[in-house]
Order: structure tokens, then C-alpha cells, then sequence
């Protein structure tokens, strides 16, 4: 019968982690200890992203892009001309000037953050980013947003993952990527200044989409963010929520331009390129959820996302998901109700939230278990197989891909499902046995393959699976039938 210590070590490597490296399940003396000193003191990253561009400076060289408009012009051009040659290879050499540009960017963002994953201990900090990136769902199959995602993890999410989900909340809700992807940087309030000018002046014939109040991110920030779909939230309170953030928008190059601009803009966070723009702003004082607010231009929906963070309805929808990522599909309700007391009782102090789970028996009995999301299988399979950098990210990115999760791409604000139902199928798993293989091909010939099975279960390891890789035919057929197995498709 293995130890306590040994079955827990296994859990906080590949339940709370991203998947036991070598030596990590014996070599743990304190499991739940271990994941507590993380939380207080999560490893820093920031020397993996050096040299990355901020969104501001990546909005300013995607206007610069669009604004070659003579270059985009011919591609365009070469782009119809080969399209009705009716030689695919022709579009195929063609590409997208965009993904030309900008794709060494838009990789070397991907590489950083893989590099991050396979070079961390355990991986609990690691997994608490991958979680809220995903809960803030941006998805870069949306142009607007395509190279702002990966930035907007690192600018707001690393930094502010660990303290209060206000400020956490506040930083998601006024960066680029979140602005651009759900609409609100081109929100117009009905009665602002410019709101007003534009219906005094018929609107812009010229614009393919009327401008006007856009309650896309206001819903979604209730929906998703905050509240939840339940959270007692009306369509009135979405609508007035969507007023209260008109103005939040991002900078465009005629900021920086000379001369009077007939409009006050503040450009509050130089680093991702978010401005306030008043004569976009619905004023007026607005009411939610019951509670007025006074005008304030941008104070007044600070004031709102403020209080929104501390609600109960909050609480317990964001703890509810927590506990479902990081315990079990369907958490115990107990730890539910204990991380939602904590987070009332702190003010939404999200590592007091992490502490209070980790504390909690329920997270660490045997119901506990989460099936492996396609990056889950494919990083604790990379961590195992000792490779601490990114071989290449794009090699990386076309089997997330090809397992149906690549970064970033959810297809939907309510980013990537979190449950097994979603990735337990005949289809997905044969792509995983396909990539177990490929994997397996490319492991180092020094590896031995029982001492890894050993080191990536531990105690949950089966006997049947111990028996399997003992009795493969070579080396690389018993690394392939770990990787494959139903145990290590499992956080346990």
C-alpha cells in the first residue's frame, strides 16, 4: 500500500502541476506543503519573455501593416489572380501577408510560454495562468485580436494572477486583445459627444457596420467573467454595464498625431495601448444589479467590474470553476462552498481562494480526478520525456491542433471545455495513440522506459501498464504505450 505522502506527491505533480518530471514524486517530502510555498512565492517568468513586444507596440505595427495600403493592394491583387488560376499551390505560396509579418512573432510568443510550462517544478503556478487565460477566453481566429492574446497573458494575467481578482478582473477588461476581441474599443454611448454628432449627421454611410453601444464584452464579463448564467444578472443590467465601458478603447495612430483632436483621450497603460476616449463615453449615471453609480467617465465602470469582483454570485461561480479545473469535473460541494467563503471573507483574494483549496481533504480524496485536455497530455508527456525547451513551437502547435485545442483558439469566449466529456471519444483518442508514437520516435534512446512510467505515476501507475511496457517489444514501443495509456491520460 503506497504512502499518503507518494499518492499526494503524485497529485500535486500531475492534478495541480503540469506533470511529474523525473525524480519529482519521490524526491517530494511535503506535497501539499510544496504547492502552498508556490502560492506565496510563484516562480518568476519574466526572463522567458524578454524581448517580446507589448500590444502597444504591436497595435502600432499592425496599423503600420494596414496602412501600406499600395503593398496590401497588389498582394491582394496576386491573392485573386492565383486564386482564379485554380492552382492551390499557387494560394499555398502565396500565404497571408499578415501570418508573413508577423508570424516569428506571433511563434516566438508560443515558444516562450511552452518554455515556461517545460521548464517549471511542479507547474502549479503555470497552471493557475493556463486557467484564468482560458476563463478570459480570447480567440485569435479573430483578426483584431490575433496578436494580442499571448500578450495580454503575460502583461496582465502573470502579474496579477496571485492577489485580488479585482485588480486581475480590471486588467483583463481594459486590455487590447479583450476591447478588440468582444467589440467594446469601437462601443459608441447613444448620447455621447460623438454619439450625438453622429446621429445629428445621419451616421457614416461609409461604415459596413453601424456604429453604436455594443453590449458584446458587457455580457460576456457578466456571463462568463463574473456572475456566471445564473448569477441574477438581467438583460437591463448587461445594457447598462455596456454604457458604463463606452470609452474604454485602444490607442490608433491618430492619437499621436499634432493639433487639436476635438476629443479627450488618456492614455492610461503606455504598456498595452488602452486609452480612455471621453467623447465616446454614455454619461449619466447608471444602475446594476440593483446599486446606482454616479457619472465618472471611466471611474464609473471601474466602480461597477469593482464590486462585480466581490459579489456572491461571483464567488461561486469562479470558484466553482476553479475547483472544476483543478480537482474534479464535478467538484465536491463542500470545498465549493469553503473556497466561496474564503473569497467573500477576503475580498476576492485569489491566493487566500488557492490556499483554501489545496487545504481542503476533498481535493485530495479519490474522487478527485480530471481527465487530460489535449496541452494537458502533451505537456506532462514533454515533461516526463525530460525536454525542458520547446523543440518547436510550431511542431507543438500542429499536434494541439490536430487534437482539436491549438493556443489561443477556443472559437468562443467561453474558451476551451474544462470537462472529459469533451475529449473522451474513439476519434480524440486515436490521435493521441498517434502522438504517443511520434513522441516516443523522437525520446532519448537513454531514457528506460519503466523507470519513466514510474516516475510519471508513481503509485497511480497500474499493474496492467507497468506489465505493458515491461513485456513492448523495444524501447520505443514501451514509451509509446505509456504515453497512451489510459493511466496517463488521467490528473490523479
Amino acid at each position: 500500500m503506497p504512502s499518503n505522502r507518494l499518492v499526494d506527491a503524485a497529485s500535486a505533480a500531475n492534478r495541480f502541476g503540469l506533470g511529474a518530471k523525473s525524480g519529482a514524486i519521490a524526491g517530494m517530502s511535503d506535497p501539499r506543503g510544496v504547492l502552498a510555498q508556490e502560492l506565496r512565492s510563484p516562480p518568476s517568468t519574466q526572463a522567458l519573455f524578454t524581448g517580446l513586444p507589448s500590444s502597444a507596440d504591436s497595435l502600432a505595427a499592425e496599423y503600420q501593416f494596414r496602412a501600406d495600403r499600395k503593398a496590401r493592394k497588389a498582394e491582394l491583387e496576386a491573392r485573386e489572380a492565383a486564386v482564379k488560376s485554380g492552382d492551390p499551390e499557387a494560394v499555398k505560396k502565396l500565404g497571408d501577408g499578415f501570418f508573413k509579418q508577423f508570424g516569428d512573432q506571433l511563434q516566438a510568443e508560443n515558444a516562450a510560454r511552452w518554455n515556461a510550462a517545460l521548464s517549471a517544478e511542479i507547474g502549479f503556478s503555470e497552471r493557475i495562468v493556463r486557467f484564468w487565460s482560458n476563463h478570459f477566453a480570447v480567440s485569435v481566429d479573430k483578426r483584431p485580436a490575433t496578436l494580442l492574446a499571448a500578450p495580454m497573458e503575460r502583461e496582465v494575467i502573470r502579474p496579477r494572477a496571485f492577489g485580488r481578482f479585482a485588480d486581475l478582473l480590471l486588467g483583463i477588461e481594459t486590455h487590447p486583445a479583450m476591447l478588440l476581441y468582444l467589440d467594446n474599443a469601437q462601443s459608441i454611448g447613444p448620447n455621447s459627444r460623438l454619439g450625438e454628432r453622429m446621429a445629428r449627421n445621419g451616421g457614416n454611410p461609409q461604415r459596413k457596420r453601424a456604429l453604436g453601444l455594443n453590449e458584446n464584452l458587457g455580457r460576456e464579463i457578466m456571463e462568463l467573467h463574473t456572475l456566471g448564467v445564473n448569477g441574477g444578472y438581467s438583460q437591463a443590467d448587461v445594457i447598462e454595464l455596456a454604457k458604463a465601458i463606452t470609452g474604454w478603447s485602444v490607442r490608433v495612430p491618430r492619437d499621436d498625431g499634432p493639433g487639436p483632436r476635438g476629443e479627450q483621450i488618456d492614455h492610461l497603460n503606455p504598456t498595452t495601448g488602452f486609452v480612455f476616449r471621453e467623447n465616446t463615453h454614455e454619461p449619466g449615471a447608471r444602475s446594476v444589479l440593483g446599486k446606482r453609480y454616479a457619472e465618472g467617465g471611466m471611474d464609473q465602470g471601474r466602480a461597477v467590474l469593482a464590486d462585480l469582483a466581490v459579489h456572491p454570485s461571483t464567488a461561486r461561480h469562479v470558484s466553482t470553476q476553479l475547483a472544476c479545473h483543478f480537482v474534479a469535473d464535478k467538484p465536491p460541494q463542500p470545498l465549493v462552498d469553503r473556497m466561496v467563503a474564503t473569497w467573500l471573507h477576503s475580498g476576492g483574494d485569489l491566493r487566500a481562494v488557492y490556499l483554501a483549496m489545496i487545504g481542503s481533504e476533498e481535493a485530495w480524496g479519490d474522487q478527485a480526478r480530471k481527465f487530460r485536455t489535449p496541452d494537458d497530455f502533451l505537456l506532462a508527456a514533454l515533461r516526463v520525456l525530460g525536454v525542458q525547451q520547446a523543440p518547436d513551437a510550431r511542431k507543438l502547435g500542429g499536434l494541439l491542433a490536430r487534437m482539436g485545442r491549438p493556443d489561443f483558439t477556443p472559437h468562443s469566449p467561453a474558451g476551451f471545455t474544462d470537462t472529459a466529456d469533451a475529449w473522451i471519444g474513439p476519434d480524440p483518442l486515436w490521435k493521441r495513440v498517434q502522438i504517443a508514437e511520434e513522441l516516443a520516435r523522437q525520446a532519448s534512446r537513454d531514457l528506460i522506459p519503466a523507470q519513466v512510467a514510474q516516475e510519471a505515476l508513481g503509485p497511480r501507475l497500474h499493474p496492467a501498464t507497468t506489465q505493458a511496457v515491461v513485456r513492448a517489444d523495444s524501447p520505443q514501443q514501451a514509451m509509446s504505450l505509456l504515453l497512451g495509456s489510459p493511466d496517463f491520460q488521467w490528473r490523479i
